[in-house]
């Protein structure tokens, strides 16, 4: 397994976020936010992480302590059950090496140490493979299909991935 780590989001993160924010790494989220917005989104994960609403990570490897992606979970109300929403990203010279499935059993982990009692949930578009696949490999069960509208004013199928935090830990 590839040695990955979650280091919490911090206000030293902003560059990590811009690199994140490739035309190819935000296709299946609306396309590349203005830096704006950025800036803005960077403040809201070093403020979640600082009041407990949000638990943002980066993805960090030995090699690349600046990180190599970003993580994180935060509540999320999905037809009346209390959960928590997933969402993460690998910058793309850093795919397909098993990152992004190493850094959501850490997630799962994370999460589950916050709130046991709870679900951890995934809704990546049902045309996203990889991220489909992760969820599957991690334990996830597809519960089926639903629209969601992300960013505003755009609507389009997402995969509906559940994993109870009360289980066991993640292989």
């Amino acid at each position: 397994m590839i040695d990955v780590s979650l280091r919490p989001w911090s206000v030293d993160d902003l560059d990590l976020l811009r690199r994140a924010n490739a035309p190819e790494l935000t296709a299946h989220l609306g396309g590349p936010e203005t830096d704006e917005q950025v800036i803005a989104r960077h403040a809201r994960y070093a403020k979640g992480r600082l009041d407990g609403s949000a638990w943002m990570s980066a993805i960090v490897t030995p090699d690349h302590p600046e990180g190599v992606g970003t993580i994180g979970f935060w509540p999320h109300e999905h037809h009346g059950r209390a959960g928590f929403e997933a969402g993460w990203t690998v910058l793309a010279e850093h795919q397909g090496r098993g990152i992004a499935r190493a850094a959501l059993q850490l997630l799962v982990d994370e999460a589950r140490a916050v709130d046991p009692t709870r679900e951890l949930l995934a809704f990546p578009r049902v045309d996203n493979a990889p991220s489909n696949a992760i969820c599957r490999r991690i334990g996830f069960r597809l519960e089926g299909v639903e629209e969601f509208e992300y960013p505003k004013g755009t609507w389009l199928p997402s995969n509906v991935w559940v994993l109870p935090l009360s289980g066991a830990p993640t292989a």
